[in-house]
């Protein structure tokens, strides 16, 4: 009973916040203007510090103990490991990522999608693969964007969203949508 009373308040949790507000229900310390997409904060979520400007998207696993850990002992017994996980200001970390306990990201990171976290990454890094790597430079891909990708000025927002995606897009690629 008692597990059944567990979940259903976490459920209830879940779909009465926004991603933001549920982290912080659970103990995550969260800055401003996050969009926070997971809903998977560990054990521990109060070792979890999330910056401001953050997204973290579905699928993510930020963990703060080495499970591992449990399968050494002796005569004091079990170990334990416990590390928390600190998350800068503008930080992108895209779907199905891990990151693993300890690590601090610093500021202005975009970390791939599918990478496993395994030590502090720097700012304004790129990284990603398993373990993750660095790949780029934050600058470069901000240089990229501002030159190349549409901004929000030039969206008809009184067009739906897929109209609004079709009219935006590049004409090469569009006509592989035919």
């Amino acid at each position: 009973m008692k597990k059944i009373f567990h979940y259903l308040k976490t459920t209830i949790k879940k779909i009465k916040y926004s991603g933001p507000d549920y982290a912080r229900s659970l103990g995550v310390e969260v800055g401003e203007g996050c969009r926070i997409l997971t809903t998977n904060f560990g054990s521990e979520p109060w070792l979890i510090k999330i910056g401001n400007k953050v997204t973290i998207t579905s699928g993510v696993k930020l963990l703060t103990h080495d499970g591992a850990a449990w399968l050494v002992e002796d005569e004091k017994g079990r170990r334990e490991h416990f590390s928390r996980v600190d998350i800068g200001n503008n930080v992108f970390i895209g779907i199905n990522s891990i990151v693993m306990p300890g690590v601090v990201i610093e500021d202005n990171v975009i970390v791939a999608a599918g990478s496993v976290v395994t030590k502090s990454v720097p700012s304004g890094s790129i990284v990603g693969g398993n373990p993750a790597k660095i790949i780029g430079r934050f600058e470069d891909y901000k240089q990229k964007a501002l030159d190349t990708f549409v901004s929000r000025k030039e969206m008809d927002f009184s067009l739906g969203f897929k109209e609004r995606i079709d009219q935006v897009i590049d004409p090469e690629i569009k006509k592989y949508l035919q």
